[in-house]
């Protein structure tokens, strides 16, 4: 898979992520079926999986459980060059409750990126997202969360930064003070289409959540709905990645199957 590059950042990602929620955590979750967190090694085989397959991109976050423990002892045997991973900061996770907390000062923000490094044992991160509650204009222009992560980015500790927003304004405006967005995309939910544009339009870098509803599409009327969606996603140029949370080692196959489908017919 060609990688594509995030604005002018130098970082470069797979047209494939791997979400790594499911390595990490199973409560308070939305997908429609339950699933067990696979052990180390079955991590690590899906991890030797994507390099086969030509993913870089990994995707986790505080807010994950124990995903950037796990991923930090996992990959520690291999060159952390091979790997993009992207993190996130301004949620915790409760493990006792499942429920999530936010925090968007300057402090919360530098101490979570801090300790992500530590969990994920390494000195820098390619790319750290706010992880945004839903109020994105707020947390962009009352907490000045964007600002923390560039003066982070300034010290050499994060290469690109951006925001997992919730709206088409908070996504346009932290376009317009970061590197990239990430932003919901699929059959079901197409509304955050203008952020996927302004990007393209700016050489901004986009990395689309939920491509697939959590596990929700394949209640829509479509004879493939996965294909379907990924065709919808990759039809707009302006889509750096998408991430897709998957422990199956035969999902992540077809998935990044059906995606070479869609490019041979874009």
């Amino acid at each position: 898979m060609n990688c594509k590059a995030v604005a002018d950042t130098g970082v470069k990602v797979s047209p494939i992520g791997l979400g790594t929620v499911k390595i990490g955590r199973d409560l308070g979750v939305k997908y429609p079926n339950a699933f067990t967190i696979p052990d180390d090694q079955q991590v690590l085989k899906l991890l030797s999986i994507c390099r086969e397959l030509g993913i870089n991109l990994l995707d986790t976050a505080p807010a994950y459980g124990n995903s950037e423990q796990r991923l930090g002892l996992l990959l520690k045997a291999v060159e952390r060059q091979q790997w993009i991973i992207s993190s996130k900061a301004g949620e915790e996770f409760d493990p006792r409750t499942g429920a999530s907390r936010y925090d968007f000062s300057e402090r919360a923000i530098t101490a979570s990126v801090e300790r992500s490094l530590q969990r994920l044992k390494t000195d820098y991160l390619d790319i750290v997202m706010i992880h945004s509650n839903g109020d994105d204009l707020q947390i962009i222009e009352q907490h000045l969360a964007l600002q923390t992560l560039a003066n982070l980015k300034q010290q050499g500790k994060v290469r690109a930064i951006g925001m997992s927003t919730k709206t088409i304004a908070g996504g346009i405006a932290a376009l317009q003070q970061s590197d990239c967005a990430m932003v919901t995309y699929n059959l079901v939910q197409r509304e955050e289409l203008a952020v996927i544009e302004y990007a393209q339009q700016h050489n901004k870098g986009i990395f689309i959540k939920k491509a697939f509803a959590s596990g929700h599409l394949q209640q829509q009327p479509d004879s493939d709905p996965i294909l379907s969606s990924l065709k919808l996603i990759f039809s707009q140029p302006g889509v750096s990645s998408a991430v897709i949370g998957t422990i199956s080692e035969k999902n992540l196959r077809a998935n990044v199957q059906k995606y070479q489908q869609v490019i041979d017919t874009i």
